[in-house]
């Protein structure tokens, strides 16, 4: 023990007193942590060991720990076996529920499924395990897509589209009316009827069975006179040159025309079975016959609603049955032909109106083209006509395939992250290369630059779409509709003005001033045709973009005023349709082209619907009249095809039931001043009968219309397949010297 003495004198004893240290005091040793969280180690705060953290949790944030330690010592090695273990049976027993869960669902019947919730039942109903709420706090959520469950082709069996369709939309505007009508609507009576299920009915008249409903023959073989001559065939495709070939460029013409010939090489009469030249004639059939007025033009607004097995849409589907056929000889062996067969068959299922069959077989041409292997970049040993032709190919399909998911809000198919394939060139060089004779635009401009700009659009829409379905936020906000805006805007910027359709009075392309259009009098058609499609895609791609927005509230609780997202969705609506007015009621551009009509409908019910919302918006009569306008331009195309004209007589049917809610919203003095602005044109009735559904020119939106009723007269005939050829030019010779008179502001 140390010790200390203290001298004194030599005579004086020393005494030696003994000094103890004082005790040492045991400090509590610090808990340490193996390492901080990410937001506490970027805030240099201190973290404890909890999952997830104090600080974490008192903010409300996610916490998570993305460079763990390992285990550094054996004690750290036991601890984090037994964490494993422990996880592992966990796992386990959430493996076994999710077997059973499958094994009930399984077991219920089809019509009782119900729209996704957005969390797993297991975990939103407070049942799931610690580990998974643990997953949930330290892992981002994909939100799970809102939707409707809904019929729309007459049949008992529902199917399922996504918060971004036309459909979900027309649901929530069907609930709106439903509530403040104080009446039981079927949202399925709000679409018009279409001739898609009788795509693959029979081709002949079938008798009535004792319920009065059409039955089709156990076996309906297509007769081979059904088919088109050889001349025929030639005009159809003809057509095609001129019209989807400038729009879906993934046929090289020269290879097709030397492909098509041969077909014929040894027998004048009956060509030999093709696939593609089945496919591409069926396509063009259905395009030409959609030019031209039907014999139910004539008839009154319901009667030309009534579809029959002549309707145009579905012209030219013995070829397209054929096609199918001949198809299902390739499924293990694809190449580059069924690939573009594919494609074109899903477009001419759209055109029909047929969506589901349509994103089937888009996902049918998916999953070809990775089995051929487009998603990866050509080979350097190939020549550029080929390689181009790949790529042309593959972007063709992707932007298909990226509208189609939009359009019906179902998940994309085909992901960046899988793709190496660069973007297509439009080069002159490359132009010539494929065997076009179509002239250069000036500025390095080709007719292929339309294509490459339009995948650049979709892309840009894409990335905008994703950004707001696939984040964290619910509801629409002034950041969602920035990064659309921006994300457009810098596509809109790269825009070649060869490809702009021109303004009278200084109007702006691409923008919603509603100026009228400048249409290049002596341009190709198929020019012409590609800018317009081009700015009306645009506008059609902001409108399901921004119409999110759209707020229904209660009918007590009624927003007044539209925010800036929810104008901006229904000034690209108002000039959508302005566009297509002029355009369908001055020139031929258009006309067949059955894609824009749906484009057309699209907007008209996103303005009923924004009418509906915002009652009182300085907008609302603008865009109530340009409901007027739509009415007219889809009852244009209804003299063609009967979808069009039933899509008419709902839009038109909407408005009245628009206008009386108008009406009680404003009161009697402000009905009298709308009406002096809006100018509806509809006939005048009391509020009674409105509120009885008792309509002078329409029928109740839930009563069945007129071109819903199943006792309509029976279908007639055949489709007449040898068509007068003379008929079908009757737009070839359109006098365009007035195509801009009358529509300058």
């Amino acid at each position: 023990m140390p010790s200390s003495s203290v001298s004194a004198s030599p005579d004086i004893p020393q005494l030696q007193v003994p000094i103890v240290a004082p005790p040492r005091v045991r400090q509590r040793k610090r808990g340490q942590v193996a390492r901080a969280c990410d937001w506490c180690r970027v805030h240099r705060i201190k973290c404890d060991s909890d999952n997830p953290c104090s600080n974490c949790k008192n903010r409300g944030g996610q916490c998570s720990n993305s460079g763990a330690m390992k285990a550094a010592t054996l004690p750290h090695a036991y601890r984090e076996i037994e964490r494993l273990e422990q996880r592992v049976e966990e796992l386990e027993q959430r493996v076994e529920e999710l077997e059973q869960e499958k094994g009930q669902d399984a077991e219920k019947p089809v019509h009782q499924l119900q729209t996704p919730i957005s969390l797993p039942r297991s975990l939103s109903d407070g049942q799931g395990s610690k580990t998974g709420e643990q997953d949930l706090a330290t892992s981002r959520l994909k939100r799970v897509w809102e939707g409707i469950y809904i019929s729309t082709t007459r049949s008992p069996q529902k199917t399922w589209y996504g918060s971004s369709s036309l459909f979900y939309f027309i649901g929530r505007i069907d609930a709106f009316l439903a509530a403040a009508l104080q009446q039981n609507h079927l949202a399925d009576r709000m679409f018009p009827d279409a001739a898609s299920n009788l795509l693959h009915g029979p081709t002949s008249a079938a008798p009535e069975d004792q319920a009065g409903l059409l039955t089709p023959p156990t076996d309906d073989p297509i007769d081979t006179t059904e088919y088109l001559t050889s001349t025929q065939e030639e005009y159809f495709l003809s057509l095609f040159w001129q019209s989807y070939y400038t729009s879906y460029p993934i046929l090289d013409e020269l290879e097709f025309k030397k492909y098509y010939r041969s077909l014929w090489a040894t027998n004048d009469e009956k060509r030999k079975p093709s696939a593609l030249a089945d496919i591409v004639i069926a396509l063009c059939m259905q395009y030409g016959m959609a030019r031209l007025p039907s014999v139910e033009r004539g008839l009154d607004a319901t009667s030309r609603a009534n579809v029959s097995n002549t309707d145009a849409t579905i012209a030219g589907r013995h070829y397209y049955r054929r096609c199918q056929t001949l198809l299902s000889a390739e499924l293990e062996s694809p190449t580059i032909s069924t690939l573009q067969c594919h494609i074109l068959c899903s477009i001419y299922l759209c055109c029909a109106s047929s969506h589901n069959m349509a994103d089937s077989t888009c996902s049918l041409a998916v999953k070809t083209a990775y089995t051929i292997g487009l998603h990866l970049e050509p080979p350097l040993s190939l020549p550029r006509r080929e390689s181009e032709t790949r790529k042309r190919l593959w972007w063709t399909l992707y932007v298909l395939e990226t509208k189609m998911s939009m359009k019906l809000g179902r998940p994309f198919l085909l992901h960046d992250s899988s793709t190496t394939c660069s973007l297509p060139a439009d080069d002159r060089e490359i132009a010539m290369l494929v065997g076009s004779s179509f002239a250069p635009l000036g500025g390095n401009v080709t007719w292929l630059t339309w294509n490459l700009f339009n995948t650049k659009l979709l892309l840009a829409a894409r990335t905008a779409y994703t950004t707001f379905y696939d984040g964290a936020s619910d509801i629409f906000n002034a950041c969602n509709s920035q990064l659309i805006t921006e994300r457009l805007e810098d596509w809109l910027k790269d825009v070649p003005e060869a490809i702009k359709t021109q303004r009278q009075n200084n109007g702006v392309s691409f923008s919603t001033d509603r100026s009228a259009l400048q249409i290049e009098q002596f341009a190709p058609l198929w020019l012409q045709r590609q800018r317009l499609l081009l700015e009306l895609m645009y506008h059609n791609l902001c409108i399901t973009l921004y119409r999110p927005s759209i707020f229904f509230g209660s009918a007590a609780a009624q927003a007044p005023f539209a925010d800036g997202t929810a104008l901006k969705c229904a000034a690209h609506a108002m000039a959508l349709t302005h566009m297509m007015h002029q355009v369908i009621t001055s020139t031929s551009i258009l006309a067949g082209w059955l894609e824009v009509f749906q484009w057309q409908w699209n907007a008209a019910m996103t303005l009923i619907g924004f009418v509906l919302a915002y009652p009182h918006d300085d907008s609302t009569g603008a865009a109530r009249t340009t409901i007027d306008l739509s009415v007219a331009v889809l009852e244009n195309f209804g003299n063609s095809f009967a979808v069009a004209a039933g899509a008419a007589n709902i839009v038109g049917e909407l408005c009245i039931k628009v206008d009386l809610l108008n009406k009680k919203s404003r009161g009697k003095e402000g009905v009298r001043q709308n009406n002096l602005q809006l100018g509806t044109g509809y006939p005048e009735t009391n509020e009674e009968s409105l509120m009885n559904n008792d309509f002078p020119a329409f029928s109740s939106v839930d009563e069945p219309l007129g071109f819903f009723n199943m006792d309509a007269p029976e279908f007639q005939g055949v489709l007449a397949q040898s068509i007068d050829i003379i008929n079908t030019d009757i737009y070839d010779d359109f006098d365009l010297s007035g195509i801009n008179d009358g529509y300058s502001n």
